[in-house]
């Protein structure tokens, strides 16, 4: 879980004090989408087949790459 102090927001408040929008430094915001882009990944190979450790060796031995 991400700590929302560690990402040191800073907010942007309309006249009643409300919070509408945040600043991240940009190591931050980039971070966080690569972390996006990595949980998409995840969630769009969600169905495909497993291989096991011992079956993807042999594929690597067999076609000569270990």
């Amino acid at each position: 879980m991400i700590n929302t102090i560690e990402l040191h927001p800073q907010f942007i408040t309309d006249e009643k004090g409300m919070k509408q929008s945040v600043v991240l430094s940009m190591p931050v915001f980039q971070e966080l989408l690569e972390n996006l882009e990595d949980l998409a990944a995840i969630a769009e190979r969600k169905d495909e087949s497993l291989t096991s450790h011992a079956d993807f060796l042999k594929e690597l031995k067999g076609s000569g790459l270990l």
